[in-house]
């Protein structure tokens, strides 16, 4: 659950997320039955998203029954709901690895602009971070960008210092 979280917390479309917000309760075969959703994150257009994580060993036969319940709750009320596998390691290393440059005081202002322009094209990191200046203090600074959304970065393959990196459509298109 707590990589789900992270990779939510990543996801550009994700604007606030709960943990366990609701619990359904429905009455199927004469029982009472409830879950709660294990997540919930509100997207950029307003609607929600339902998350129940799912083990290495796959979801059970419970909670797979549950989730059609949960889904249909979801889908009535204008949300989505997954069931959310466990992520490619790759994948869920280099999100850890960013998310601790995640607080605004990486974000180097003074550096936002020239960051911007030394990845306009695609380039190794090194080559532009060594361009930028400090490496000590150039580095976080990058790093919070990856997370932030400004710079991309393939998170299938792992981050090293020759990976190539590039400033986002978003922020391309905003200059």
């Amino acid at each position: 659950m707590r990589t789900q979280l992270i990779l939510l917390d990543h996801d550009p479309a994700v604007v606030a997320l709960a943990c366990r917000p609701v619990e359904l309760v429905w009455r199927e075969g004469g029982k009472h039955l409830a879950h709660a959703p294990q997540l919930m994150a509100r997207l950029k257009d307003g609607t929600g998203l339902l998350v129940d994580s799912v083990g290495q060993g796959g979801p059970s036969a419970r909670l797979v029954q549950r989730a059609r319940v949960v889904a249909a709750a979801a889908q009535a009320a204008g949300w989505g709901y997954r069931l959310a596998e466990p992520p490619d390691p790759v994948v869920v290393a280099n999100v850890r690895w960013l998310a601790g440059y995640r607080h605004p005081r990486y974000a180097a202002r003074a550096r936002s602009a020239a960051v911007a322009e030394v990845f306009a094209r695609p380039r190794p990191v090194v080559e532009a971070v060594r361009e930028l200046g400090d490496p000590i203090a150039v580095w976080p600074a990058v790093f919070h960008a990856l997370w932030s959304g400004v710079l991309r970065v393939r998170l299938d393959e792992p981050l090293h210092e020759r990976a190539v990196v590039s400033v986002s459509r978003q922020e391309a298109d905003a200059a």
